[in-house]
């Protein structure tokens, strides 16, 4: 198992390069100057080389990189144009929201959907079936952000019951575990489930109707065994596909949906990118999408051991 970790774990290194330069890149290819959010109209050129050398922009982009990937790896990601604040500090904070959200998100989608993915895979074709695979169809062609205002519209305009913007009370960005912002957190986070809800019901169910229907749960069942034990080994079998299933859509999730954080101005990753896109926010933006970057591979890794750890096949693989 060591081996098989110490392996994963050499592959992700040129991953990550890979996802560091193609971070740098699609952010300078975009077309614009990054200076105009902060230099004044009547600005000299004196002035926007100046602010040029500050930043680097006046350097060869092959010398901008190294220099963004060393202070990089000394968790130095460069400041904000727009804010003059450190990105770093930008990024965690939007990041530890966004993380928030994703796993209340996530507890609430992906319980729902290996419940109805398992009640439809093992009552094929009968009306629980049918109720839970429409459910899940539902839950991946409505659009998030048509459903959050919708919910807005309804639990917060009409029957006024949950806030419908932010992350506090007054506006706070600031997090608590108390129910004054549990309550900010209710709508953004069904919001964000319904999609990975919709997905985890239909692969738990394809995976529960192929598991039953093969030879060896016939033959547990000819032996005696409750349904409940074989229930346990049909659930063994389908892990290790949910699991990987299922960490790709926290990994999404973690990335942030701009739409949805848009409409309930949920301060997180994705409200972040949205701003830092619209202010051409360079160091900012290559921050923002780095961090996120590096938090889906490192939840593929995680899975991967997982999967692993679960499954001794994939090992000897």
């Amino acid at each position: 198992m060591l081996v098989y970790i110490a392996r994963r774990i050499v592959y992700v290194i040129p991953i990550v390069l890979s996802v560091a330069l193609v971070c740098f890149l699609l952010v300078h290819i975009t077309p614009g100057d990054p200076l105009v959010a902060v230099l004044p109209a009547d600005a000299s050129q004196e002035l926007a080389a100046q602010l040029r050398a500050a930043y680097g922009f006046d350097r060869p982009l092959p010398v901008q990189f190294g220099l963004w990937l060393w202070k990089a790896l000394h968790g130095d990601l460069g400041t904000s144009i727009a804010t003059g604040r450190p990105v770093l500090s930008e990024v965690l904070r939007a990041v530890g929201n966004t993380v928030t959200l994703a796993i209340a998100a996530a507890i609430i989608g992906f319980s729902l959907g290996l419940m109805f993915g398992l009640l439809a895979g093992y009552f094929r074709d009968s009306w629980i079936d049918k109720v839970s695979t429409s459910i899940a169809i539902a839950g991946v062609s409505v659009p998030h952000y048509w459903l959050g205002m919708v919910l807005v519209i309804i639990f917060s305009v009409q029957l006024n019951w949950l806030p419908a913007v932010g992350a506090g009370p007054g506006g706070s960005g600031q997090w608590g575990w108390d129910w004054a912002h549990l309550k900010y957190l209710v709508l953004p986070a069904i919001t964000t489930s319904v999609i990975p809800m919709g997905i985890v019901t239909r692969t738990v169910r394809a995976l529960t109707g192929d598991i039953l229907s093969q030879d060896f749960v016939e033959a547990l069942r000819a032996k005696g065994l409750r349904e409940t034990q074989v229930f346990r080994h049909v659930l063994k079998n389908a892990a290790p596909t949910a699991l990987a299933v299922m960490g790709l859509q926290l990994g999404y999730m973690l990335g942030g949906s701009i739409l949805i954080e848009t409409v309930f101005s949920w301060p997180g990753s994705g409200l972040l990118l949205n701003s830092a896109i619209f202010q051409r926010d360079l160091p900012l933006l290559q921050g923002t999408i780095l961090v996120l970057a590096l938090f889906f591979v490192f939840l593929n890794l995680v899975v991967d051991i997982a999967q692993a750890a679960i499954d001794p096949r994939i090992k000897r693989a």
